[in-house]
């Protein structure tokens, strides 16, 4: 291929002859004359957020958007990255003052660097990269957003930073305010064995905190804890300090300006200490666990029992070499290592190891791996250094004291109307990226000294993408699939190589840069390259070739029978390969700018400001997703990318509407009318439905993850998902994989750990019955077969429980008499005589006669098989299902109450409730009583419901006998048999506790007579035929009914249900629903439940992540 087609493409620098001359970009999305905000139609919207209790968190009314952003783009825009004090004439008024902002700033730091040939040049940059992001094509990281510009309106803005000074040639610490305002995401900081060192490292991280960003450090230089010092004693061993950073990063994160604290541990596998940070996770987990079960509130990252326990404000990864990973494939031994001498400490065996990591990991989540040997194998800047740590999602790996801005583009933006992925837009928008990311380098300022040296002499950018998820369905291909995996492979090496060369390009167009360090300063130079490429050459060039060699792989899969082709392949391999020939060549000749360029972030923040679907490399969450309405709430809607789909599947216009009327109804494409079974996987997602059967295998996502790493300068953000019954090997072997598979680092979360142990010890514990257990137990053997509990075992039971539990004769004598006038009334009911019985007296004990005691009641049990009632519901996304069930007159006898995935303290307690209210129940307290007594009670979790007639819960409680108030005592009794209307109770209550006022005196009926007189009024009202409340639920043993089937649909003949208006959802309660994140924690700005984002998590209400970008 020759230069020019290269230069027409991207630039159009000369570089035989415009060495210096600085660079010349082309138009592609603008045109001459006309701006790119007059090509955007505008509308002023109110930008609003509420918590999860509806109340307002944030609101600007007339925000200025571009007509086609979603409410969530406006939201998160407006509430997070607009400058200036709310209600004051200094606040940024919408997207078009923002992105002004921005972009005019960027093109201002280009002229000032010398990069633009012309004043043209410039102009046409700044309009590009202005259409770029105004059409939400891509989008710079959050930092850039909160500070790029801003000492316009604020001039005069207090903060200190480093900073490179291009007039004196090295890096300067002064306060210049938002002049040089911080810009990168992601951090990696050194720390070195002395107290100085690691108390600076706090330092630091603290300041970085404060301004939204993330940091990672490896503690592998900090001695063990059996290491000497040389004064004598022995070393603290770094989780004594990890204890103090934890502190530290807990603090900042509860009162930081922009975002929760985001930090990495790392720790060697060799290090002495490796077992215990390997278990220390779990460990202060179990700590927190015990403090919930003693009454301490555990129901968030902040509550009293976490916020106890250590190592919670951090993600920990382990960093293992080839060695030990094969050692531990052929079953050998590993030794630990001390940090100074490196003299052998213990010797493990490496399955050892593995296993008590994949342990801690199947419990907590925690800690992940990172493949050392893989990472410093790509490593561009071997002869500087070797590569320690990573930022904290485990994307940007490089030196230790470094910094790295980031940006992602949506893949959907560059599809064009005939469907066409359009590859030249494609590279032209990853070249202007990169031309302004490098131009923030220089401009940005930096914590500390190092790191802005480091910056300026390595200069490593962060480009990435998002919405892959998105374009493999609308593409027909399953994201689990070869077809899936070459697009993926593919649009991804076009990305890295285009960056690497206009890296290039940019090296052989602007001026030579003086280096920051002594490293490089006696090094000859000739063009722009980063300083760090010219001690670093040979290496460098080595992973370009390395890169380039891997594109030769794509679309080679062997004895692949998939249906699915990849559109397009040949004309993507062929951009592929024609980027890295053209970037190793540009190169050799000019080196490049940039030591590393790209990355795979989990695009949260941003993510929803280009409203994506799908966020960095991940799969769709969901084929339903929310949408956010003017003036609040969300209504529920299918996935754009699925009739896009379908249409590509070949289905026509009746079909595909059939089938996503299906889906919008369900939330399933499974047993949709007229789907092929071939074409499910299509629409696998990365949770399954509620009502589906299917999800992407977590082997689906490291093989996704393997095909996209050999094209990326960093690593990849993702948490591969495995389902709630995977096993500690499970979790083994899939960390294997990862590295067999290239992989550089990976974190795997089991669906549902939190709150649980390993099944394989849980399933060994057996628990003695206490004296207690062993009384009680006597107690209801005696009860059960119509006998008196024995005195003794009365007076101990009492004795243990003390007030909560008095059991006297005069509660035996007025549940008699209660029961013996519900006989009377059901006879008089039916019109059939009842049997008479005389009560036999009975002489009562000392203790029987106090008449100050409370009257014992009797219970009455409910039939072997009776009708139930199942309700499912949700609390500001806290979900759960309350089963009701039902005496043959229809009302009720006892609940269960199931939460789902709330661990189990939560399960146990509402388990517990449940059963101390069925007792109630069948014991004659009133329901009416029981609802007026718990309704309307208030404690957490609280919030809306989607529940019309309840609206606002204030607490599980309220909820709970709200609703139960609703079915039973309303008149409007809930009928789910035989399809008849619902109908009010014909038949007395239950028999309910007489007061002292009622009972006439101190006799009492034996257990066995009422037993038969149950029996027999039964038997007379089924003579007669006495209806019940509602029919199908008669007095019989068997009821006809019980809980209403679930519709199954079928693609062979499967009704479309009809589409109604489903109403309006808060979006805490939209989430839950719509995706099963049930341990995932509550977001720490709106209190909404976030969802996973790659390593992270983020809000889907108002955008907060818990990561870096």
């Amino acid at each position: 291929m020759n230069e020019a087609h290269v230069q027409t493409s991207t630039t159009t620098t000369d570089t035989s002859t415009a060495i210096h001359g600085g660079l010349k970009f082309a138009r592609r999305f603008t045109r001459p004359g006309i701006s790119p905000y007059d090509e955007v139609q505008w509308e002023k919207r109110t930008a609003l957020i509420t918590d999860s209790k509806g109340n307002t968190i944030f609101e600007q009314k007339d925000v200025e958007v571009p007509i086609d952003w979603s409410m969530t783009a406006t939201n998160i825009v407006a509430s997070k990255y607009l400058h200036g004090q709310m209600n004051t004439l200094e606040r940024e008024s919408g997207v078009r003052a923002l992105v002004g902002r921005v972009a005019e700033t960027v093109r201002d730091w280009g002229i000032e660097g010398g990069y633009f040939a012309t004043a043209e040049d410039a102009a046409v940059f700044y309009d590009e990269l202005a259409h770029m992001l105004l059409s939400q094509k891509v989008a710079f990281n959050s930092p850039v957003w909160f500070n790029v510009g801003c000492d316009r309106l604020e001039p005069n803005a207090e903060g200190y930073s480093w900073h490179w000074d291009p007039a004196t040639g090295c890096v300067k610490f002064e306060p210049t305010g938002y002049k040089n305002p911080q810009c990168s995401a992601c951090f990696i900081n050194a720390v070195e064995d002395s107290l100085d060192s690691i108390l600076t490292l706090a330092k630091t991280e603290g300041m970085l905190f404060k301004w939204g960003s993330g940091t990672g450090t490896n503690l592998s230089t900090i001695r063990g804890s059996k290491e000497t010092l040389s004064g004598g004693g022995e070393a603290s061993g770094p989780l004594s300090f990890m204890r103090g950073f934890d502190a530290f990063a807990g603090v900042i994160k509860s009162g930081g300006k922009t975002r929760r604290a985001a930090k990495m541990v790392i720790l060697n596998v060799e290090h002495p200490d490796i077992i215990d940070f390997i278990e220390c996770k779990a460990k202060e987990e179990a700590k927190a666990f015990a403090l919930i079960r003693q009454g301490y509130d555990g129901s968030g990252p902040d509550s009293e029992a976490y916020s106890s326990i250590f190592f919670q404000n951090a993600n920990n990864s382990v960093r293992v070499s080839d060695e030990f990973m094969r050692a531990y494939e052929a079953d050998g031994d590993f030794q630990t290592r001390t940090v100074k001498e490196k003299k052998p400490v213990q010797t493990y065996k490496a399955r050892d190891i593995m296993q008590k990591i994949a342990k801690a990991t199947w419990e907590c989540g925690d800690p992940g791996l990172q493949f050392d040997t893989t990472i410093n194998k790509w490593h561009t800047s071997k002869n500087t250094a070797r590569i320690n740590a990573s930022n904290p999602c485990s994307e940007y790996m490089f030196l230790d004291n470094s910094a790295c801005n980031l940006a992602s583009f949506n893949l959907l933006k560059f599809v064009n109307a005939a469907g066409q992925f359009d590859i030249q837009a494609y590279r032209h928008g990853v070249s202007v990226m990169i031309t302004a990311m490098d131009i923030l380098v220089d401009n940005s300022g930096y914590p500390t000294e190092s790191i802005a040296k480091n910056s300026h002499d390595y200069r490593p950018l962060g480009l990435g993408y998002a919405n892959l998820g998105a374009l493999l369905m609308a593409f027909g291909l399953p994201y689990d699939s070869e077809a899936g995996r070459d697009l993926a492979a593919a649009l991804t090496a076009i990305m890295c190589g285009q960056s690497y060369l206009q890296s290039a390009i940019i090296a052989g167009s602007c001026k030579p840069l003086a280096s920051a360090t002594t490293l490089t300063a006696s090094v000859e130079r000739q063009g722009g390259a980063c300083p760090g490429f010219y001690v670093n050459r040979e290496p460098f060039l080595d992973v370009i070739r390395m890169h380039r060699a891997e594109v030769n792989n794509i679309g080679k899969s062997k004895g692949s029978t998939e249906p699915f082709v990849v559109p397009q392949l040949d004309a993507l391999l062929d951009a592929s390969r024609e980027c890295w020939d053209m970037a190793l060549l540009y190169g050799e000749r000019h080196g490049y700018r940039n030591s590393q360029v790209t990355v795979l972030a989990p695009t949260g923040t941003i993510g929803f400001m280009m409203d994506c679907d799908t966020t960095g490399i991940e799969p769709d969450l969901a084929l339903v997703k929310y949408k956010k309405l003017v003036g609040g709430g969300m209504i529920k809607i299918v996935n754009n990318t699925v009739p896009a789909a379908l249409f590509k599947l070949g289905y026509k216009d009746e079909e595909v509407n059939a089938i996503v009327s299906y889906i919008d109804a369900t939330g399933t494409i499974e047993g949709a009318p007229g789907i092929k079974p071939e074409h499910l996987a299509v629409f696998d997602c990365s949770f399954k439905p509620a009502k589906g059967t299917r999800s992407i295998h977590y082997m689906g996502h490291i093989k996704m993850m393997s095909a996209t790493q050999p094209f990326l300068s960093g690593a990849i953000s993702k948490t591969v998902n495995l389902p709630h019954e995977a096993s500690i090997d499970d979790v083994a072997e899939a960390y294997a994989e990862s590295w067999r598979r290239g992989i550089k680092a990976v974190a795997i979360y089991r669906d549902g750990s939190k709150g649980t142990q390993p099944l394989n010890t849980s399933l060994d514990t057996k628990k003695e019955p206490s004296a207690l257990d062993v009384v009680a137990a006597r107690m209801l053997s005696d009860i059960a077969a119509g006998r008196v509990a024995a005195d003794a075992d009365v007076k101990t039971l009492e004795a243990k429980i003390g007030d909560k539990l008095e059991v006297t004769a005069k509660q035996v004598i007025a549940a008699a008499t209660a029961f013996q006038k519900s006989m009377d009334e059901i006879a008089k009911a039916a019109s059939v005589p009842v049997i008479k019985v005389n009560p036999v007296p009975m002489t009562p004990t000392p203790e029987q006669q106090d008449l100050n005691a409370p009257p014992r009641a009797v219970r009455h049990r409910l039939q072997e098989e009776r009708a139930s009632v199942t309700h499912k519901f949700s609390i500001a996304g806290h979900e759960g299902y309350i089963t009701v069930g039902l005496y043959p007159n229809g009302q009720p006898g006892e609940i269960f109450i199931k939460m789902a995935k709330e661990g189990s303290t939560v399960s146990g307690l509402m388990d517990s409730f449940a059963t101390a209210i069925s007792l109630a129940l069948q014991h004659g307290v009133q329901l009416r009583t029981l609802c007026e007594k718990f309704a309307h009670t208030r404690f957490e979790p609280s919030g809306w419901t989607g529940n019309e007639q309840i609206g606002y819960a204030k607490s599980l409680m309220d909820y709970i006998f709200r609703w139960l108030s609703l079915r039973f005592l309303s008149g409007t009794q809930l009928t789910l048999f035989q399809g008849l209307a619902p109908q009010a109770p014909q038949l007395p209550a239950s028999p309910t506790l007489l007061s002292n006022a009622e009972i006439e005196d101190e006799s009492a009926i034996p257990q066995d007579q009422l037993s038969r007189l149950a029996e027999e009024v039964a038997r007379k009202l089924n003579e007669v035929g006495v209806q019940s409340p509602v029919q199908g639920m008669g007095s019989t043993s068997s009821p006809a009914g019980g809980i209403a089937p679930e519709m199954h649909g079928s693609s062979a003949a499967a009704e479309v249900p009809e589409l109604k208006d489903r109403g309006i959802y808060h979006a805490s309660d939209a989430m839950r629903d719509l995706y099963d994140m049930g341990d995932a924690p509550s977001c720490g700005v709106c209190g909404a439940i976030m969802v996973r984002n790659g390593s992270c998590y983020r809000c889907m209400s108002c955008g907060s992540t818990s990561g870096c970008s």
